[in-house]
């Protein structure tokens, strides 16, 4: 299996063809290399909202319906481009109507038709601002490529979410993420590693990248896309498949073989079958201890 990262980059649309041609460019390159599946960032959809027009596109909450109103284009247009590509498209993540209220929604679109969702379960404090609320929950999607879930932004650090996705058989873990700062993004990526440590399973981590001024909450992208997997027997000493250079834009492409994963979790259920319940257990109170000298000082 060939997995395409993007390094994507939001631009401004003056247009909605413009953006269906950014995206049949996208795609098409990333399907003459080879690629099955293909992962797009957390809301890579917001370049849409620069088709409402600056002012709208600066205020947070109007850009967010804005881009919520072309949810059903988009998802035809991706839904469009699996098909003819013959390729599976985790679609840039974007604000989607849930009853009154908006989530954070990723889309992984199959070559044959089918088609699902993960919204985002932990929202940023700017996401909780604009009323955004978790969405439903977590989902696994059974495909030829593998069993996949989804760990947009923030989920991603959440080790919880991603044991509970291994547990009933993901392998890969897609990490659609977007950060404002060098800070933001290696918390993504290192958090994007260590759940595939956790769950043996490969991770994919997608990002945006460049400026884009005109748009409310998101200014600057920083990050490289990167495909990860635990360092294990036959897999990358390092934990990297492949990685892109910081902020440049384009396809990351992997070549990824499951069996190595599949048989690293064999070996660990044999030799310690133990180790998947005690990433969930509780142990009990953390005693402090102090140790000579006076009491440190609390933080600020």
């Amino acid at each position: 299996m060939k997995i395409a990262a993007a390094a994507y980059p939001i631009d401004w649309h003056n247009r909605w063809n413009e953006y269906v041609g950014k995206l049949r460019v996208w795609v098409r390159a990333a399907a003459e290399n080879g690629a099955d599946l293909l992962v797009f960032p957390e809301y890579g959809a917001m370049e849409l909202a620069s088709l409402a027009q600056e002012a709208n596109a600066r205020d947070a909450g109007k850009a967010a319906e804005a881009v919520a109103a072309r949810a059903k284009d988009v998802d035809e247009l991706h839904a469009s481009l699996a098909r003819e590509f013959a390729v599976h498209i985790a679609a840039g993540s974007a604000p989607m109507h849930q009853g009154k209220a908006l989530v954070n929604r990723t889309r992984l679109f199959a070559p044959d038709g089918g088609s699902g969702f993960q919204d985002t379960q932990s929202l940023t404090p700017a996401e909780q601002d604009l009323g955004m609320v978790p969405g439903e929950g977590g989902r696994v999607f059974d495909t030829v490529l593998g069993r996949i879930g989804i760990l947009a932004g923030r989920d991603a650090s959440i080790p919880a979410l991603a044991r509970d996705m291994a547990a009933v058989g993901a392998e890969i873990l897609l990490v659609p993420a977007g950060a404002s700062s060098p800070l933001g993004y290696w918390r993504a990526r290192i958090a994007a590693a260590a759940r595939a440590v956790e769950t043996q399973s490969v991770a994919v981590l997608a990002v945006r990248v460049g400026d884009t001024d005109w748009l409310a909450g998101a200014r600057r992208h920083v990050g490289a896309a990167a495909v990860l997997t635990p360092p294990e027997e036959k897999l990358p000493e390092d934990g990297v498949v492949a990685a892109g250079k910081m902020n440049a834009e384009g396809w990351v492409y992997a070549e990824v073989d499951l069996e190595p994963l599949r048989a690293a979790r064999n070996r660990r259920a044999t030799a310690d079958p133990d180790l998947f319940a005690a990433l969930s257990q509780s142990f009990g109170p953390v005693e402090t201890v102090r140790l000579g000298g006076a009491p440190a000082a609390p933080r600020a």
